[in-house]
């Protein structure tokens, strides 16, 4: 027998609350098994504002995205760090950076996103670049003929070990490739756990994930990772920064670094996957972007054999419209990342339309903008893949509107505001580098005509994985 849980008296200028029947979970199974259809549900019985019981946790949902903009903007009431510290701390075995015994570590840390902007992000990319010739070449220049493998086990291979050795440094082993597919291995173990630890699952719980998780930490101690040759200096900041903590063990810091690892790849590599198969489900996307490619290589005499140096400049990667819309479309299709704030205090969030909303300390809000990458009203026919959707009469199109409206918010696959992935900029130049090669290189094709669809275990977790991986063949471009 299930018993109503006694519902918290809703006060004046307080959201409408859908509680559940289940006590402690509430709303918690339907929201798993499908959020997006179940908030898009509530938003037509109940409006833009509404708050769900979900797991002990009371959730404000805004779901118009006119709304977004005082959420992000209330970011002294609405924190995130917090939250975001608690979780990753948790999932990755690292203590907790605001219990207070590493005072301006947080801040310290967060200095250190200035390596992946600007100046240092050309230096770093420069270096993906370079690796990702390295590995394709390695990979695939024996494909003189047709050679076929499943297309995500494809993007994860190469786009762990390019990540890897860009960050980390090349393992010096006799065989650095295979210590670090070794890692890889342990690393997808890991990750199909990641979506029950960020439910605050306990570990002991996840089979074999505590044992792979140790293991994979230990490849970060300091003793194994002064080995690697050739690391980032954003790695090497980090580094210089923990060893001024004496209370932050070895273990630690081993930890922080694969939570690096982890933000690194754990969404790039299912996001190139995406891009991958999109373009090569649809010729016409393939052919323009291919074209576009070809074009740069011309007019900057460059050549396109598997032994030639590539060499793309930010501008001319930044130039590249329809490789970057083909991105952004499969993006907006597969992103479903949760962008939530946690309330300080008991305080009133104004929004538009002299509309109020009154919040309690520790409710939770939250944006969920796969509900707009998938409004009509935004994108004409949101389900269908249109590679050219970013562009207008031949340059970047960045004016999406709804009723009428111009939205300031259209695209948000990377998270909003304080919450924003600091990682974004160099994650957009590494799938564009990637899919460049690729498409320059290769001939490439499906072999499998089977319709490869969004596994929903991932959903607010950020980009979703395919629920299946499909064949493709690849050959050298005469």
């Amino acid at each position: 027998f299930f018993f109503p849980l006694s519902i918290p008296n809703r006060k004046t200028g307080e959201p409408p609350l859908i509680n559940g029947w289940i006590p402690y979970l509430g709303k918690a199974l339907i929201f798993r098994k499908d959020a997006f259809k179940f908030l898009l549900d509530q938003q037509k019985k109940l409006g833009d504002i509404f708050t769900v019981h979900i797991a002990g946790r009371y959730i404000t949902f805004i779901m118009d995205p006119f709304q977004y903009v005082y959420v992000i903007r209330n970011s002294k009431q609405l924190e995130f760090h917090e939250f975001a510290d608690k979780m990753a701390s948790k999932t990755f075995d690292y203590p907790a950076l605001s219990k207070g015994n590493f005072p301006d570590l947080k801040e310290n840390l967060h200095r250190i996103y200035q390596y992946l902007q600007g100046k240092p992000l050309d230096i770093i990319s420069d270096h993906m670049m370079k690796n990702l010739q390295d590995i394709f070449e390695w990979k695939c220049s024996r494909a003189t003929d047709w050679e076929t493998e499943k297309m995500y086990k494809f993007c994860c291979s190469v786009m762990f070990e390019a990540s890897f050795v860009t960050l980390y440094g090349r393992v010096p082993a006799a065989d650095g490739h295979k210590v670090i597919s070794e890692i890889r291995d342990k690393f997808i173990k890991f990750d199909a756990s990641f979506p029950y630890l960020a439910a605050n699952i306990p570990i002991e719980l996840l089979g074999a994930t505590k044992k792979v998780r140790k293991e994979l930490i230990h490849h970060f101690l300091l003793q194994n990772m002064t080995k690697w040759l050739g690391g980032s200096k954003v790695v090497q900041a980090r580094q210089d920064i923990f060893e001024k903590y004496e209370l932050l063990g070895d273990y630690d810091k081993a930890a922080h670094h694969f939570a690096f690892l982890w933000a690194s790849v754990g969404n790039t590599i299912p996001a190139t996957f995406w891009a991958m198969y999109y373009l090569l489900r649809h010729p016409e996307a393939l052919a323009a972007v291919r074209d576009e490619i070809d074009h740069l290589l011309q007019s900057t005499g460059q050549k396109r054999g598997p032994a030639d140096n590539i060499h793309l400049t930010r501008e001319q990667l930044d130039n590249l419209v329809y490789l970057e819309s083909a991105l952004n479309e499969s993006l907006r299709m597969c992103s479903s990342s949760m962008n939530i704030r946690i309330s300080q205090e008991d305080f009133v969030l104004k929004l538009e339309g002299n509309q109020e909303v009154g919040l309690r300390k520790g409710d939770w809000i939250a944006l969920y903008p796969q509900i707009l990458h998938m409004d009509p009203e935004v994108y004409e026919d949101p389900e269908e893949y249109k590679f050219d959707r970013y562009i207008e009469n031949g340059k970047k199109k960045t004016t999406f509107y709804k009723g009428g409206r111009k939205l300031k918010y259209f695209l948000m696959p990377f998270g909003s505001g304080i919450s924003m992935c600091p990682g974004r900029f160099l994650a957009m130049n590494e799938m564009k580098m990637f899919l460049f090669l690729l498409l320059a290189r290769f001939d490439v094709e499906l072999v499998e005509n089977k319709a490869v669809r969004l596994d929903n275990s991932r959903m607010g977790l950020g980009i979703l994985l395919p629920d299946v991986d499909i064949a493709f063949r690849y050959k050298l471009r005469s």
